[in-house]
């Protein structure tokens, strides 16, 4: 029997599936995706073993890895729920389905619900993670840990949390990308080459980060350090403050919870 099964094959579920197999051994993994020809492709690419249905990865594997988009969840439901025994662990990746719901759907209460991002496909994923640790085992908690750490970090969050998760880290890697676009694009204007200004705007955001993750300072206090007295840098935070630059994060962060709570 596989250790985990994956259903779905998009960039989240191929970014799990690429770390979790340095984690468990490609042996111990299985997958499909509805395409047969590039379900081949992958298998070949990854060295891992494709079924051909949904519910034969749910009958071969023990954790099963619902790489469904949220309007696909139902179908999916139906296809695999009567094959669900209670040895399986469901663990899903939409966004805006609760545990309630799913457990109707599956028939079972043996679920973990996740919010990872695509900084996982560099092993750099945030992953927002809840369940109900009364449900499983030692060992199944220390492998739903293992399945997630092998993409990044991660953390266990209240279930009432998970769609601020989702503002926080999940749908946010697009923010970062306009702002490093925008910026560099910003910078080529005063002169410098494109791909420069892709390096020195992807390299600072990368060291900006760190900064913060590792000293455990206050980003305002790490934008204060930036920020010299009648220096460039506060010329440049007045005009973002001017543009409104904090509310527009505020109401994109707003739009994204309001979406997840009311997803279809």
């Amino acid at each position: 029997m596989a250790v985990l099964g994956f259903i779905g094959m998009g960039n989240m579920g191929s970014a799990m599936l690429s770390g979790a197999k340095e984690t468990f051994g490609k042996e111990n993994i299985i997958f499909h995706r509805n395409s047969r020809e590039k379900m081949v492709e992958f298998s070949k690419k990854e060295e891992v073993d494709y079924c051909e249905s949904n519910n034969e990865v749910v009958k071969k594997a023990k954790y099963i890895i619902l790489a469904v988009k949220p309007q696909m969840f139902e179908k999916v439901a139906k296809e695999i729920a009567q094959d669900i025994t209670k040895e399986n662990v469901l663990i899903s990746l939409a966004p805006g389905i609760t545990i309630s719901q799913m457990a109707d759907m599956f028939k079972t209460n043996r679920i973990v619900r996740s919010m990872p991002n695509t900084p996982a496909m560099v092993g750099e994923g945030m992953t927002g993670v809840c369940y109900n640790k009364e449900i499983f085992s030692g060992d199944e908690i220390d492998n739903i840990t293992k399945i997630f750490k092998s993409i990044g970090k991660m953390k266990v969050v209240e279930e009432k949390l998970i769609n601020s998760v989702v503002c926080a880290s999940g749908s946010s890697p697009a923010y970062v990308f306009m702002f490093m676009e925008a910026l560099a694009d910003s910078a080529v204007k005063c002169g410098l080459p494109r791909k420069d200004a892709y390096e020195f705007v992807a390299q600072t955001v990368l060291g900006s980060a760190k900064l913060m993750l590792e000293t455990g300072k206050h980003p305002g206090e790490l934008k204060d350090m930036v920020c010299s007295p009648a220096g460039t840098t506060i010329a440049g935070v007045e005009e973002l403050e001017k543009n409104g630059f904090r509310k527009a994060i505020f109401a994109a962060t707003d739009a994204c919870f309001d979406k997840c709570v009311n997803i279809k």
